[in-house]
């Protein structure tokens, strides 16, 4: 009973002050990854119970060859615990950066949420208490001029059509957001879906002198859902328009690669600045703190609602800077 007393003081004594000394070392090391920790935390483990097996050793006498036998055994362990910690370890810190993810993403589509509530507030308020105000002027007879009133009728029905379009837009973001969005894919022509698009904003441009440029062939088909795939370009096509100078340009080009089509709106809005780059997609972003509904469109919707049907095609739509502009390309599985 007595050499066990010994031989285990001998084995705390080393593996102590191992650990001691690892202590330290991860006192140092706080602030790297988990691998690190984990890896640094095995290399103390089993330096402790080498140390601890070699102090025993040789209190018990053993000959160099015995010592040797002891220690090779020990390394071979210590080898595969660490390769096994090793591999453990990476999972873990792959584990880790997910969940690190998933809450950097949850606590940013909460504040988004946040922020789509207040702004879509605003642009509700706003709208509607001018309609009330006109509404109440020509029920109280306060209007009676033809065309002050035609003007107050002209501007309750553009209030009008602008709140069914922010209504419009937050359903169509609730349906891909909540996942019920339902396509139905079939082979389309771009070309159509492209003339549609641009006769429908046809006015909206003319009334800002911007010119839209199309090439007349060379238009592939893509499989998609049409009715999303027009909504898409329209809100695309739109975008352009707003944001664009009178007398400035909107050319929409198309083309495929591969195995994917590509479609691309470009215009002359003298570009977006580099830390706005990253948040076009995003709920409620308009690129300006200051509200200007007559610039914007709908509740700064429209974009995010492109890369949600995008993305629900299994696709993928992008931004940059391009010439005296910006070019937004909407990739695609081609038919």
């Amino acid at each position: 009973m007595r050499d066990m007393v010994l031989i285990g003081l001998y084995a705390l004594a080393a593996g102590g002050l191992v650990s001691v000394a690892g202590a330290g070392a991860l006192r140092l090391l706080r602030d790297r990854s988990i691998l690190v920790h984990v890896v640094a935390l095995l290399v103390i483990t089993v330096v402790a119970v080498a140390a601890g097996v070699a102090a025993v050793a040789r209190a018990m006498f053993l000959s160099a060859h015995d010592l040797q036998v002891v220690l090779v055994t020990v390394t071979a362990a210590a080898v595969v615990s660490l390769a096994v910690g090793v591999t453990f370890g990476r999972r873990l810190a792959v584990a880790a950066v997910w969940a690190q993810e998933a809450r950097d993403r949850e606590r940013r589509l909460e504040a988004g949420r946040r922020e789509l509530v207040a702004w879509v507030s605003h642009d509700l308020r706003t709208p509607l208490a001018g309609l009330r105000a006109m509404a109440e002027a020509l029920e109280d007879g306060v209007v009676r001029d033809p065309a002050t009133v035609g003007e107050y009728h002209r501007r309750i029905r553009t209030g009008t059509d602008r709140l069914t379009q922010l209504v419009d837009d937050l359903f169509e973001l609730s349906r891909i957001n909540a996942g019920t969005l339902r396509l139905a894919p079939t082979v389309v022509p771009l070309r159509e879906v492209v003339s549609d698009a641009l006769a429908g904003v046809a006015p909206l441009a003319a009334g800002r002198r911007i010119t839209l440029l199309a090439a007349e062939t060379g238009w592939p088909r893509v499989r998609a859902g049409e009715r999303e795939l027009a909504r898409v370009v329209s809100n695309l096509l739109i975008n352009a328009v707003h944001y664009t100078p009178e007398d400035g340009t909107v050319q929409v080009d198309a083309g495929r690669d591969a195995d994917d089509v590509w479609l691309a709106v470009s215009d002359t809005c003298g570009g977006i600045p580099d830390d706005d780059l990253r948040r076009v997609f995003d709920v409620a972003f308009r690129g300006e703190r200051a509200r200007t509904p007559d610039r914007g469109a709908g509740g700064g919707l429209g974009l995010a609602i492109v890369r949600g049907l995008v993305e629900a095609h299994g696709g993928r739509v992008k931004v940059r800077n391009h010439g005296a502009g910006c070019r937004f390309e909407v990739r695609l599985p081609a038919a």
